[in-house]
């Protein structure tokens, strides 16, 4: 047997916390409803997050311009954390506060979606995009872990993962991505 003692309680919360992701059925579901309507109708989805949440944007944004599991057609997604000439001008220029609200500005038009991914849901870049979505008339989903923090409740959609632990949270946001992709995919083979 393994002496790493880290591996086993690893295992041990990461499988409660995803476990607990049942709870979010319902919320999955909408969410997936209302990225379905987006792409259906000819819109894009923007994605953004901070730091590993930035990763998980543009690994989400990936899968669905690229492909996950099928070979299909190209879906419309941009991640807000990819274009380094931006955020440095933006942050430069505006304040770090701004890097993804100036985006939003720039490239959403309405029945868009944006999706923010926050561990701590204390991100005050990720709290002015979404403001600046819904000023934009779009819809907004929020992947928060721990308590939410103060973004909980200004997004259209909250998928909150109660853990404290941020690797615990951002592996159930990984989860949680590729759910989603798995959805988009088989709704659009059913097109």
């Amino acid at each position: 047997m393994s002496h790493l003692l880290q591996l086993h309680e690893a295992i041990a919360a990461g499988t409660k916390t995803l476990q607990s992701l049942v709870d979010l059925d319902a919320q999955i579901g909408n969410a997936a409803d209302l990225i379905d309507q987006c792409l259906r109708a000819g819109n894009k989805l923007l994605v953004c997050g901070n730091g590993g949440s930035a990763a998980d944007a543009s690994h989400f944004a990936t899968e669905l311009v690229v492909r996950f599991a099928n070979d299909r057609t190209a879906l419309p997604a941009i991640c807000l954390a990819s274009d380094s000439g931006i955020l440095t001008a933006a942050a430069n220029d505006y304040g770090f506060d701004e890097i993804f609200a100036r985006q939003v500005a720039a490239f959403a038009q309405p029945g868009d979606v944006l999706i923010c991914l926050t561990t701590s849901g204390k991100s005050k870049n990720l709290i002015r995009a979404l403001e600046e979505a819904k000023a934009r008339k779009l819809k907004t989903i929020a992947f928060l872990g721990r308590d939410g923090g103060s973004t909980i409740g200004i997004a259209d959609l909250d998928l909150l993962v109660k853990s404290d632990s941020t690797a615990r949270v951002q592996e159930a946001h990984q989860l949680l991505l590729h759910v989603l992709c798995e959805v988009i995919e088989s709704r659009l083979d059913k097109r």
